[in-house]
């Protein structure tokens, strides 16, 4: 595992692949942020550009008290690129349905797929490509990569530097008898994008789509890392899943690459959009 620190803003990502705005259509895709659950139609338009791209498909997972929208700068750096993306919808509601939901959301997909998560994001993608051959690299974006038999919460806890529980305002039961879980508003900018304009973190607290406690406590059944060639890439300052436990889960799973953020906060795929498509590009590129 080779920590990395190197960055490559959009522009640049562009030209390297010796493509502009204007050749793969960026102007008129509806603004940033245009795709991010799709619906049937769109996910038709998915399977026909797959069908004749000899790119992967990134599917992208988002994690805990967020939704897909905080894939909106990378989707349009990766789209105009060439490449097809999907962002899931993740209901939040517990690893083994999550799983499923997305497995069943993806199946028509042709192709290989390039799957990426963001925080509880990463228990997500980890149970999905362990059933799914399609599946030839994980990027794991400030996001649990947990053995089999480790939940989210454990890996939180593993090392010191994690407050997400002071924050999190007191469970709200649901008729099922569980209960959803949101980080308090108040302190949702600290706790969570800290690197975030104060507007953008308010809406975003605003807006947060609550967890079960099952999600953050059910097990991982795998740990499709093993076989799987993996990325990582986390922010210094992260508050919901310390530093250390970041660097712990890249080395355990031999990372092809582990870039820390220095500053960078729990969200990085919004904060440090650039850095993070260039290692996104970089499992891509391999996963031919």
């Amino acid at each position: 595992m080779k920590l990395a620190t190197n960055r490559l803003s959009r522009r640049q990502l562009l030209q390297s692949s010796g493509a502009t705005l204007a050749a793969f259509g960026l102007v008129g895709l509806g603004g940033v942020g245009s795709l991010h659950t799709l619906e049937t139609n769109e996910r038709e338009t998915l399977m026909t550009e797959n069908s004749v791209s000899d790119k992967p498909t990134i599917v992208f997972s988002h994690g805990a008290f967020a939704d897909s929208s905080g894939w909106n700068d990378i989707i349009s750096t990766l789209r105009a690129l060439g490449y097809p993306v999907f962002a899931t919808s993740n209901p939040l509601r517990g690893v083994k349905y999550d799983i499923d939901y997305t497995a069943a959301t993806i199946r028509n997909i042709r192709g290989p797929i390039v799957l990426v998560g963001h925080s509880y994001g990463g228990m997500v993608i980890n149970g999905v490509a362990s059933s799914n051959k399609q599946v030839q690299a994980l990027v794991f974006v400030s996001a649990f990569a947990p053995e089999a038999g480790e939940s989210a919460a454990d890996l939180s806890g593993k090392f010191p530097g994690g407050t997400l529980g002071p924050a999190l305002a007191p469970p709200v039961p649901l008729p099922d008898g569980s209960n959803d879980l949101y980080i308090q508003p108040e302190k949702f900018r600290a706790q969570f994008c800290a690197d975030v304009p104060e507007p953008q973190a308010a809406r975003m607290g605003a807006s947060q789509r609550p967890c079960t406690e099952l999600a953050l406590n059910e097990k991982a059944s795998g740990s499709a890392w093993k076989n799987i060639p993996s990325w990582f890439v986390w922010g210094e300052l992260d508050k919901n899943i310390p530093a250390a436990a970041h660097r712990f889960m890249a080395e355990r799973a031999n990372a092809r690459e582990a870039l820390e953020i220095k500053g960078g906060s729990h969200v990085v795929l919004i904060a440090n959009a650039d850095a993070v498509a260039e290692v996104i590009l970089h499992a891509a590129k391999r996963a031919k």
